[in-house]
């Protein structure tokens, strides 16, 4: 029954967010590509909530980076491995979810079908979605 209520509200969230869906300015040939679903301001606040769908290659790392933010995730198909510094690497299956806490650096391993992932940010505006790290 929980599965079936967060499919739902991410069906509604794809379909009423399709029509400003936008592609994410990324390097072309990356190994992700990110749609952002939806966008608006934290009320009272200097930060911004950013949804978006994560489409990760098979077989890859996207890339060890942080957030200046909170990041959340669920794994809607493929399998994922979250690479988190500081922290015993995490298996993400779909019905999976996670979080990452800001400035954590981490990365993630895609499985042979890859994966899609809604991600949600919450970040300072002004700032960009991610930077890399070493």
């Amino acid at each position: 029954m929980i599965r079936l209520t967060v499919f739902a509200a991410l069906l509604a969230l794809c379909v009423t967010g399709s029509a400003s869906a936008q592609q994410a300015s990324w390097p072309p040939n990356t190994p992700i590509k990110r749609t952002v679903l939806q966008k608006f301001d934290v009320a009272d606040s200097k930060s911004e909530t950013i949804v978006g769908l994560a489409e990760v290659a098979p077989n890859v790392n996207i890339g060890r980076h942080t957030h200046f933010g909170v990041e959340a995730g669920y794994v809607i198909e493929g399998e994922v491995t979250l690479l988190v510094a500081g922290q015993p690497d995490k298996p993400l299956k779909p019905g999976d979810s996670y979080q990452i806490a800001p400035g954590a650096p981490h990365d993630a391993r895609s499985g042979d079908k890859g994966a899609k992932i809604i991600a949600t940010y919450v970040v300072e505006k002004g700032k960009p979605l991610s930077t890399p790290a070493p």
